[in-house]
């Protein structure tokens, strides 16, 4: 009885231990399958760190961009805000110089005309013919050119009669236009004066001669004393080469020049210079 049931035990403890050696097969089947679901699962896990730090980086660079670009066209609307107002400042300017312009431009227009109308009226005044005598614009300024012969004899600075027939009709303009001033100048020749106990040289004798024209417009033909400037040029201005006698005596003459009161459109022609 007891060897049956020895047996029986150790066939018990047989089929016991083989279907426990299937479980721990199919135990072990189950826990590779784990294990490779797991290391699989991992690779994937650490590919998908990786995607994700490069789209926190690319994210962290598109925001960075998205914030330049936002800055910078905040900055092109400064920009082009200022590039309008400064193109309406530049318009701004060109009118006004434009209107400094045209204002000058009617100054210099009122300047011809007066210069135009005492012209017209000194021809029409002295109404002479004669190449000695020229009335005439020189850089914007009226002037006559009388020659000495008519008003000097040579080497002298007394004034003839027949320059005071001149000088009258020259006094009878500047004295209808009080706001006139003339400047009377005397010019010579380059052939050396020999001095007396007056004059020294052509210098002396040119400032003479201007100032013997200059008592016959006062005394004699009532001229303001105010309205007159006394000049000597001596032999410095020639018109011509002073290498023949003809030449000579074309530079050997007197000029009245004529200065209006146009100081007016002078000051406003300095004034709006200076503004720009």
């Amino acid at each position: 009885m007891k060897k049956v049931i020895l047996i029986v035990s150790i066939a018990s403890l047989m089929l016991t231990s083989c279907g426990a050696k299937k479980k721990i097969a199919a135990l072990e089947a189950q826990n590779k399958e784990c294990q490779d679901l797991l290391n699989s699962t991992t690779v994937k896990l650490n590919l998908c760190l990786t995607e994700k730090e490069a789209m926190n980086q690319q994210n962290d660079y598109l925001k960075k961009n998205n914030s330049d670009l936002i800055s910078a066209s905040k900055d092109m609307t400064v920009l082009s805000t200022k590039g309008a107002q400064n193109i309406e400042k530049a318009l701004e300017s060109i009118k006004e110089k434009d209107l400094k312009i045209s204002r000058m431009q009617d100054a210099l227009t009122k300047k011809d005309s007066v210069t135009l109308a005492l012209v017209t009226s000194l021809k029409s005044s002295v109404g002479i013919s004669d190449p000695d005598i020229e009335v005439n614009v020189e850089k914007g300024v009226v002037f006559i050119s009388i020659a000495d012969k008519l008003l000097f004899k040579s080497g002298s600075y007394v004034v003839s009669d027949r320059a005071k027939e001149i000088l009258a009709k020259v006094a009878k303009v500047v004295n209808d236009k009080p706001t006139f001033e003339c400047m009377v100048e005397g010019h010579t020749d380059n052939v050396p004066f020999t001095g007396n106990a007056v004059l020294l040289d052509n210098w002396d004798l040119s400032v003479k001669r201007s100032t013997a024209i200059i008592r016959v417009l006062t005394r004699d033909l009532g001229v303001k004393p105010s309205q007159l400037i006394a000049a000597g040029r001596g032999e410095y201005v020639p018109l011509v080469d002073n290498n023949s006698a003809d030449n000579r005596s074309k530079n050997r003459r007197t000029r009245i020049v004529v200065l209006p009161k146009i100081d007016e459109f002078y000051e406003m022609i300095e004034k709006e210079m200076k503004k720009q």
